[in-house]
């Protein structure tokens, strides 16, 4: 291993530090997600307020109008023209009837004549706006910030009405840098009754747009279009987006701390689990030191003759107080820390000491060793089981190494290194096959001798209609391969006499034994016999 990666297991193997990188890890992505929360929930209150101010504009301006309409229509259908006191006086009702009327006018070419007695006159008034049939409009008459100036002019004949700022802000004001603007010439123009002159069209923007939505969301700003009865103009109330600092409400704040205590608690449990992982670590480490690994022999039969042709050699953790530690728990863990080739070399090492002579008095018996990713992936095993085999004057062949789909990293590496296993005469197989993701394609091309169909599969025939198509399947599959095919986990008769009819010719399971020691594993073949089912712990 190279001393970069050595350095860098260091690192990650020191509680303090994992626990530290997890949390701040944590805190980071928690706090971007809490400030993810808050932007969306700033949106949608902007969002919120944006269609309360467009509601209560919408019902303020038609109040307005319709005022507007009425006393500029009243004024028309009175017969006084010319600016005496008649005029004043239906003037100044037409103010007193209608509470929008800020002002209202008679304008000739001639004269001018106001209720407002001459405070405030229309004699500048440029040319309309907006030139309908029967109303003139004039919008934004007045740009002082003064809500005693007219904002808002309507006329018809010489008569002229008018409504102040004041009018149109006191339901609601504009958002800060907002506008209220009336659309003119098919969506090209804009005019502000209120606030400041904005960009229009929005820029990259087609008006109208093609949602029928009150409310118009886009970037960097937030539109409100109120319907009209005119197709001469649209009402539309326009703001800015806000920008930071956020303005969150309670709720919100408490994401931020929420957040850290969250982040403070995965690093407190990630440092008790490297803590525990590590103490585990220890205590293997010292059960390899003390020997309390044990090797186990699972029997291999011959399914027709049911006589027994191999085994395979499995690693058992069996504590001082006899208690036995799951391998799920154990090889994960040695695999992650490296330990696990400690623990390869161990069982090897233990099967030549127990099984050596029995090898050497049965040409044709075999013993099969599984092996993690790391040593398909590297050539160290075939040095250790040639040395093992010269010690002990055992051949090749009897002695087969069981790697699994999902330790199959590189495939091309793999393939190399189990070449070079079978050159000297060692067997190959695939363990638990169908659960990993060797393709056929890749299994076509990799060294192999023999295909193991994973205790699942086995289950299923007979009973899963969904799976138990697939042990078949895997057994066709092998034969076109020309791969023997050993079944594993097999627990019933008709189970081994269906896999038999299928073609299977090999298994093991608890119906011909239960995992053994060496001395009743030298038993079973010296003696020729089958051995009943027995607990692991009954063993001598």
């Amino acid at each position: 291993m190279s001393s970069a990666l050595l350095m860098l297991r260091g690192l990650l193997y020191r509680p303090w530090l994992l626990a530290t990188l997890a949390a701040s890890a944590s805190a980071i992505l928690l706090l971007l997600a809490s400030l993810g929360v808050a932007m969306h929930q700033l949106q949608v209150n902007e969002s919120e307020q944006m269609n309360a101010r467009g509601e209560r504009f919408l019902d303020r301006l038609e109040q307005i109008f319709g005022q507007l309409r009425e006393g500029v229509d009243e004024l028309q259908a009175q017969p006084a023209r010319g600016c005496d006191a008649t005029m004043l006086a239906a003037l100044q009702q037409v103010a007193f009837n209608n509470r929008f009327v800020f002002e209202a006018a008679y304008v000739d070419g001639q004269q001018t004549c106001s209720n407002r007695l001459g405070d405030r006159t229309f004699e500048s008034l440029p040319p309309p706006d907006i030139q309908g049939p029967t109303y003139s409009y004039w919008l934004n008459t007045s740009t002082e910030p003064d809500d005693n100036r007219a904002a808002l002019v309507l006329g018809r004949g010489p008569f002229r009405v008018s409504t102040s700022r004041g009018h149109l802000t006191d339901v609601v004001d504009l958002p800060a840098g907002g506008s209220l603007l009336v659309v003119l010439d098919r969506g090209a123009r804009a005019v502000p009754v209120l606030g400041p002159v904005q960009a229009w069209p929005p820029p990259g923007d087609v008006w109208p747009p093609v949602s029928t939505k009150a409310l118009v969301e886009l970037p960097d700003r937030l539109v409100y279009r109120m319907p009209t009865k005119s197709p001469d103009y649209q009402l539309v109330l326009i703001a800015p987006r806000a920008s930071l600092p956020l303005k969150i409400n309670g709720v919100l704040w408490l994401l931020f701390p929420g957040s850290l205590l969250l982040a403070w608690c995965i690093g407190w449990a990630v440092l008790q689990l490297v803590r525990q992982s590590r103490s585990m670590s220890s205590e293997l480490q010292g059960a390899l030191r003390r020997g309390e690994l044990q090797v186990l022999y699972q029997p291999i039969f011959e399914l027709t003759s049911r006589n027994c042709v191999g085994a395979e050699a499995l690693v058992r953790w069996r504590r001082p107080d006899g208690s036995l530690t799951s391998p799920d728990l154990f090889i994960p863990l040695a695999e992650n820390t490296g330990q696990i080739r400690q623990i390869t070399d161990f069982v090897l090492q233990r099967v030549f000491d127990q099984l050596a002579q029995l090898l050497r008095a049965n040409p044709k018996l075999y013993i099969s060793v599984n092996l993690a990713a790391c040593d398909v992936m590297v050539p160290r095993i075939g040095r250790v089981a040639a040395r093992l085999l010269a010690t002990h004057h055992v051949a090749a062949s009897q002695i087969a190494f069981e790697v699994t789909e999902r330790g199959l990293i590189d495939v091309v590496v793999a393939r190399d290194n189990l070449q070079a296993l079978r050159a000297v005469g060692h067997q190959v197989l695939i363990d638990d096959f169908g659960t990993g993701y060797c393709s056929l394609a890749y299994l076509q091309t990799l060294p192999v001798d023999c295909l193991k169909i994973d205790k699942a599969f086995i289950d299923a025939l007979g009973h899963d209609a969904a799976s138990s198509g697939v042990a078949p399947h895997i057994i066709r599959m092998a034969h076109a391969l020309q791969l023997r095919v050993i079944a594993e986990g097999i627990e019933y008769e008709d189970q081994a006499l269906l896999l038999n009819s299928e073609g299977v010719n090999y298994g093991q399971g608890w119906l011909f034994a239960h995992p053994l020691s060496a001395r009743q594993f030298v038993e079973l073949i010296t003696r020729g016999r089958r051995l009943g089912p027995r607990r692991i712990d009954d063993e001598a």
